[in-house]
């Protein structure tokens, strides 16, 4: 073990085992992270001007979780793992074994809230709104569940923070899943918490989507340079991550967003 490096604090990724079936940390990140969030989004439609009811809210519980799962597994598909899987498409449902893309996952939450518009006949960006804004929530915990699950590490360093993870070797690596939870998570979410509370953004549809959408694709951007790259793919071409790729075009998406929202007059606020 590199000296001076932190060891990896024993935790068991299985919270409780009872025969074959075991509830992870894994599965309670995520279960946490969607029932907070839908918390969240209820406490901002009873301040009231909100552009879904909490039924609404409620119902679209099961479009996150749909949109999740199946988008962020077939993004890791996708993005990651497309030759392998192509040689054996049954693994694609193997969903216990791992392997799941934010990328892919936001993607899905996309197309659930634009189908969740569609039947509801709700507007777009204003729903966008509300969901981005909780999206921090989720990623913060997804992220402390990396960590747990000792994957996704940092590339090796001699930080005095710098932690041996089981499975990369003996030397101490970044904890580059703590990084992504600050950032992804806790300063991310604080960003929008000012731009809702302490600004005209909330009045502007596309602004929060906007500002979620670009800042995790900063934040993952920054985070790369000292994340390990997945084994299979390692650095592409200039020594750039798949990673980076795929965060360039959410900070442009996100960008033209908030760039659309504020060319269009604010939302009168009706009276309460």
């Amino acid at each position: 073990m590199t000296l001076g490096a932190l060891p990896f604090p024993t935790i068991d990724p299985v919270l409780v085992a009872i025969g074959p079936f075991a509830i992870r940390w894994y599965a309670i990140a995520y279960v946490a992270g969607i029932l907070l969030g839908w918390r969240f989004v209820l406490a901002l439609i009873a301040r009231g001007n909100s552009a879904m009811t909490q039924k609404d809210a409620d119902d679209f519980v099961v479009w996150t979780v749909l949109g999740v799962i199946l988008g962020g597994r077939l993004g890791y598909v996708l993005f990651y793992q497309l030759d392998s899987y192509l040689s054996s498409p049954i693994e694609i449902l193997y969903v216990w074994q791992g392997g799941m893309s934010f990328h892919g996952g936001l993607l899905g939450m996309v197309v659930a809230v634009i189908l969740f518009c569609r039947k509801r006949h709700l507007d777009l960006f204003p729903v966008g709104d509300l969901i981005a804004f909780a999206g921090p929530i989720g990623l913060f915990f997804g992220r402390i569940a990396n960590f747990i699950n000792a994957e996704l590490f940092g590339r090796t360093t001699d930080v005095p923070w710098a932690v041996v993870f089981p499975n990369g070797g003996p030397i101490g690596r970044h904890p580059s899943q703590l990084y992504e939870a600050g950032l992804e998570g806790i300063v991310l979410f604080t960003i929008l918490c000012v731009l809702y509370f302490g600004t005209s953004a909330r009045y502007r549809p596309g602004v929060l989507t906007g500002a979620f959408t670009a800042g995790y694709g900063l934040a993952r951007f920054f985070v790369e340079f000292y994340r390990e790259p997945d084994a299979h793919l390692g650095f592409l071409a200039g020594g750039i991550t798949m990673g980076q790729v795929l965060s360039v075009p959410l900070v442009v998406v996100g960008a033209f967003l908030i760039w659309r929202a504020t060319q269009r007059p604010p939302l009168v606020p009706n009276p309460r």
